[in-house]
C-alpha cells in the first residue's frame, strides 16, 4: 500500500460554501443531508495532514464537532448552529492523503436545552474515529455580527 492514494468524493455530496468562519479551514469539504441524517467530509490534502504525513487531529475534530452539530440541530428541525459544550474524539486510526474521509451521525438525543450527538469519522479502510458531543440550544435566535438572526435573516430597524 503507498501513502498516497487517489479517492473521489462520493455522489450525494455537495460542496460547502466558503465564509463559515473557522470551518473554511478545511476547505475544500462536502456535506450530505437528507432528513435527519448528516454526513461531512473531505479528500484528504497536504493542508490537512501533519508533519507525520497523515491528517491532523484538528481537522479530525473540526469535522466532527460540525457533523454532531449539524446532526443535533436537524433531530430538533433548526438549520441554525449551536454552540458546543463538549466533545469527545477517539482516534482508532490514521487517514492518508488523498483518502477520502466521511463524518456520519449515527445517533441523536434532543433535550430542552441540550443535544447529544455521537458518530464516526471512516476511510475506506474503516474506522478512522469516534466522536461524541453536547450541544447547547439557547433560547434566542442567536446574532451573527453582521446583524443576521441564527435563522440567516438580516436584523434590520424595521424587524
Amino acid at each position: 500500500m503507498t501513502d498516497s492514494v487517489e479517492e473521489s468524493v462520493p455522489a450525494g455530496f455537495e460542496r460547502l460554501p466558503t465564509g463559515l468562519g473557522y470551518t473554511d479551514s478545511l476547505q475544500p469539504a462536502y456535506r450530505r443531508i437528507a432528513g435527519e441524517s448528516a454526513s461531512f467530509g473531505l479528500l484528504v490534502q497536504a493542508r490537512h495532514c501533519n508533519t507525520m504525513g497523515i491528517c491532523h487531529g484538528g481537522v479530525q475534530m473540526t469535522l466532527a464537532d460540525i457533523t454532531a452539530a449539524t446532526g443535533a440541530n436537524l433531530a430538533r428541525g433548526v438549520t441554525a448552529g449551536s454552540p458546543t459544550v463538549h466533545l469527545s474524539v477517539d482516534f482508532i486510526s490514521s487517514a492518508r492523503l488523498g483518502q477520502w474521509i466521511q463524518a456520519d451521525v449515527e445517533a441523536v438525543s434532543i433535550k430542552r436545552r441540550f443535544g447529544f450527538c455521537r458518530g464516526g469519522i471512516y476511510n475506506s479502510a474503516g474506522v478512522v474515529a469516534r466522536f461524541s458531543g453536547t450541544f447547547y440550544f439557547p433560547d434566542h435566535d442567536g446574532m451573527w455580527k453582521d446583524g443576521r438572526r441564527g435563522d440567516g435573516v438580516l436584523q434590520t430597524q424595521e424587524n
